[in-house]
């Protein structure tokens, strides 16, 4: 980890705000509501503490070091983090989970959307963020491979802004501002952006130019609060973005070579270089909180908006010839929420926290599907069908929870308690969930923790399909098999421990094992065109593995270094049958397969300098890399059957370059941006393996250029 901003994952360590926001000059700001901020925020930062969990804090000077800054997606930074592995369309995947992940916006859980989040979410408006993940105490639930708690900026320690130009390779432009400051008791922060480039999804034949690929997004964020008082503060939150892709084309491919053989409209042949696929992705957030802080109890209520859509624009006639079906999609969802989480000091042994959850979902989908109709031989007897399908959905998640952090010695905490989930949606499930973890300090440069967890993790409800089966048989869009039963929640037992160990001035090392049984394992799986995963269980699963993180900071060094071993596993297919073949239900049936996210090595490391004094005062130089071993790809077995999963893809390596220079006199930064250095070209996805869509590249050598000038 990056020392100093990567922080160490301690259980006992905390996060503190930075004094500045990067590049902003300290403006006058009363002393008083300095101090009462300051003292409001350490508040809020103590009712949901990481104890005995694992946590990965990264500052927003840390982003700025990495190659990109700011000006890169937010799943680019997360996978400079212990165990965080890359995927396709901008996913990343935490200890070999697939996706449930918990974001936190100032202490508020923000509801989940269809959009990928990663995408959605400016680097800009974050003071620090950390990845919490491991045995989680039992405030945390739903998502609980990991949680994203973020702090946004505020203004309160800083009155000015940026305004930013960057842009490169790939057709890429991106212009920004973000803007903050105080006025009396109120404090204000406000960022957008919009980016364009040519290679908005990667690359599925591993060039650097990818055909049909471009993207305009667009993002907007705002942050305000009031200080009522020394003990009250009211924060409103709210953020849009609006991204539009095209999916890219693989080049010279031929429907009457490599397609089921249908005609449409006449028509029995199609170039794939002339697929017009598009996918628009829309999220709108806003988030409402009363802090209030009196001697021995904190409390922060606050209630939560999002509406997110996505809409899926085929090309009929080219995925018809090449597919034998195609399909436009609309989705939506909105989801309001009410949280109260709280703390009470009871003595100086004893600190007890509570909260409780609720959530609403309303989900509306409508979908064309095209196909022909097929005799009992599978021949085409019909032209194009349009077969419509509108269905609309209803979700409650509740929550509570109750637990203490006892302190029966000074060098040892015991965090122990409990929580109960309910959730109803397609089915109603719910479970009362122990938690307790241990975290031992034997010397003031030494930490030990260790803990269990057990979690439950409903299906993601905005993503789970509603499609009926019934209404495509006898025609090419059936599937194979018409069982379909509906995704259950998933029920783990967790269990982690480990160890950190500083070492001189500046050097961190730390080390970590997880081990988790699963029943009714939750996996998504890209089973049709739309770029929009579709959940699915496995009635058993098995992941365990180990992290390796080391970190220096002193003077102008700063380096970070990590390792991750893993291994995931699942058996037998429980939900969502129909997406699979009945050899793959069978073979998974009776043998536990590698899930397809499962990536046995995974590393991530960087060195940066900063020049802080003589001619060179202003000069930064940094660089990152990114090491994995491979996803996982269909194998073969002796007798030539295939295994689902049964192989891996290449290892590959991306290192990345980076130099700025601050001109302190008229605030302007120059910095300069080397992605992949050695245009290594290597295979994310290669379009095998369960659930996998079509094939995916990392992105090729390119070079950017960034100008920003503070205002």
């Amino acid at each position: 980890m990056l020392a100093g901003a990567f922080l160490p994952g301690t259980a006992l360590a905390q996060t503190q705000s930075t004094s500045a926001s990067a590049g902003q000059a300290a403006g006058p700001v009363q002393p008083t509501i300095v101090v009462t901020a300051r003292r409001l925020d350490e508040a809020r930062a103590s009712i949901q503490p990481s104890l005995g969990a694992d946590s990965y804090a990264v500052s927003q000077a840390a982003i700025q070091q990495l190659p990109g800054g700011d000006n890169q997606q937010f799943n680019q930074i997360i996978l400079q983090i212990p165990g965080v592995s890359q995927d396709g369309g901008g996913q990343f995947h935490v200890r070999d989970d697939h996706a449930n992940l918990q974001y936190r916006i100032n202490g508020t859980i923000l509801p989940e959307g269809l959009a990928v989040f990663g995408q959605a979410l400016s680097p800009r408006l974050i003071d620090h963020f950390a990845l919490l993940t491991g045995a989680l105490p039992a405030q945390y639930g739903l998502r609980t491979a990991g949680v994203m708690d973020i702090t946004t900026k505020s203004g309160m320690f800083a009155n000015g802004g940026e305004i930013s130009l960057y842009g490169g390779s790939h057709g890429t432009i991106n212009p920004s501002f973000d803007y903050g400051g105080s006025s009396g008791n109120t404090n204000y922060f406000v960022s957008g952006d919009f980016k364009h480039n040519n290679l908005g999804i990667e690359s599925v034949d591993g060039s650097s130019n990818p055909l049909h690929d471009t993207t305009n997004q667009g993002q907007a964020f705002a942050y305000v609060d009031r200080i009522i008082d020394p003990d009250n503060r009211i924060s409103l939150v709210a953020g849009f973005a609006d991204q539009h892709f095209q999916i890219p084309n693989p080049r010279g491919l031929s429907a009457a070579a490599t397609g089921p053989g249908y005609t449409v409209n006449g028509q029995s042949d199609y170039l794939s270089d002339n697929l017009n696929e598009q996918q628009l992705e829309r999220t709108a957030f806003a988030q409402l909180a009363w802090l209030r802080h009196t001697g021995a109890l904190t409390l922060q209520t606050s209630f939560s908006a999002r509406y997110s859509e996505l809409i899926y624009r085929p090309d009929v006639t080219g995925e018809m010839l090449f597919n034998g079906t195609a399909q436009d999609a609309f989705k939506n969802d909105l989801a309001l929420s009410g949280q109260l989480d709280g703390v009470w000091r009871a003595s100086h042994a004893h600190t007890l926290r509570f909260g409780f959850y609720v959530q609403h979902d309303h989900s509306i989908s409508r979908t064309g599907t095209y196909a022909v109709p097929l005799d009992d031989n599978g021949n085409q007897i019909g032209g194009l069908l349009d077969i419509l399908d509108d269905t609309a959905s209803n979700a409650w998640t509740t929550s509570v929870y109750l637990q203490d952090e006892w302190k029966p010695f000074d060098t040892v905490t015991v965090n122990y308690g409990g929580r109960f989930d309910r959730y109803a949606a397609y089915r109603t499930e719910d479970q009362f969930s122990p938690r307790i973890n241990m975290v031992w300090q034997p010397a003031a440069r030494s930490t030990f923790h260790i803990g269990y967890a057990r979690y439950f993790s409903p299906p993601p409800f905005e993503l789970v399909g509603a499609t009926s089966i019934a209404k495509v048989a006898g025609t090419s869009a059936a599937p194979t098999g018409t069982l379909n039963t509906t995704p259950f929640a998933e029920r783990q037992n967790y269990f982690d421990v480990g160890y950190e160990q500083k070492i001189g001035r500046g050097l961190t090392l730390g080390i970590d094992g997880y081990y988790r049984i699963s029943r009714n394992l939750i996996d998504e799986g890209q089973f049709g065109a739309p770029i929009i995963q579709t959940p699915f269980n496995y009635a058993r699963g098995r992941i365990r593995g180990i992290e390796f993180n080391a970190s220096y900071n002193r003077g102008p060094w700063s380096v970070y270094g990590n390792f991750a071993m893993a291994k995931a596993q699942g058996r037998d297919i429980t939900s969502s049958q129909f997406n699979f073949t009945p050899a793959q239900l069978a073979y998974i049936a009776s043998n536990y397969i590698y899930l397809d996210h499962d990536q046995t090595y995974t590393g991530s490391a960087g060195i940066n300098y900063a020049f802080k004094q003589g001619a060179m005062k202003g000069l930064k130089l940094g660089s990152s890399l990114i090491y994995g071993s491979g996803l996982r790809t269909d194998g073969t077995a002796p007798d030539g059957s295939d295994v689902p999963n049964g192989a891996h893809l290449p290892g590959y390596a991306q290192v990345n370059l980076s130099a700025s220079y601050k001109f302190e006199q008229p605030g302007v930064e120059v910095r300069f941006d080397i992605i992949n250095v050695g245009d290594h070209a290597y295979e994310i996805r290669d379009g095998s393996g369960v659930g996998v869509g079509a094939p995916q590249w990392g992105p090729r050598r390119g070079f950017f250029v960034g100008l920003t000038k503070s205002i």
